[in-house]
């Protein structure tokens, strides 16, 4: 369980609270404005939500913050974010800072010299995840893995495709690209060394975001 402080009352950080509840973490949300309440009062316990300043450092200070694990800066405002990491990593020695970004221009700021860990770039990560479902056809990406650099992959086996019929350990699979299981009709399968990937079996991988298109070539029909 992580003790996680989220800076920011609205939606997204509402959402984020909610989920974090339901993963068993302890949280708490300070939200300043007051017509952001009644949508928290509806959607998260009473002990969960404190009204402040999320750049008061007293603030921060009574919500919990000397104890916090993670601190989530989730607000609308870019420089109020930074104010937030900045306090958490310096003044209180938060061990993890996640920010939001809310203007793209402003990305180049959310840096560890601002105190930021990670930078959320909603609309970079947006425009990023359809460029690559549009270039890599079949392939399914399943989770983002070390701060969007590896991607949990599906893709099924055409049985044109190159690696179609061939032993795992005969298929050149490209590097920073580690084959984890093999759905084959309905069946859950551990690849190893002399297992055959079969038409339509569906391939789940972990591999570099660098090397998404080798591995989508490798499954999918030559043009």
């Amino acid at each position: 369980m992580k003790r996680v402080l989220v800076v920011g009352g609205g939606k997204v950080g509402t959402y984020l609270a909610s989920l974090l509840l339901a993963d068993g973490h302890s949280v708490t949300v300070i939200e300043g404005r007051s017509e952001e309440f009644p949508r928290l009062r509806q959607n998260l316990p009473a002990e969960v939500h404190v009204q402040g300043n999320g750049t008061d450092p007293l603030v921060l200070e009574a919500a919990g913050i000397r104890q916090a694990d993670v601190v989530a800066a989730v607000s609308r405002a870019d420089e109020t974010n930074l104010v937030i990491t900045s306090l958490a990593r310096f003044e209180f020695n938060v061990p993890r800072t996640i920010a939001r970004v809310n203007n793209p221009k402003n990305a180049w700021l959310f840096t560890p010299e601002m105190g930021v860990d990670v930078a959320l770039n909603q609309a970079d990560l947006m425009a990023h995840l359809i460029a690559e479902e549009m270039s890599l056809g079949d392939m399914m990406t399943l989770l983002k893995l070390h701060k969007g650099q590896y991607s949990v992959v599906e893709n099924r086996v055409d049985p044109r495709a190159v690696a179609a019929g061939k032993l795992v350990r005969d298929i050149e699979f490209p590097h920073e690209c580690v084959l984890t299981a093999i759905i084959r009709q309905g069946e859950l399968i551990i690849p190893k060394g002399d297992t055959v990937l079969q038409p339509d079996d569906e391939v789940l991988a972990v591999v570099h975001i660098s090397q998404l298109e080798r591995l989508a070539s490798l499954l999918k029909a030559p043009r």
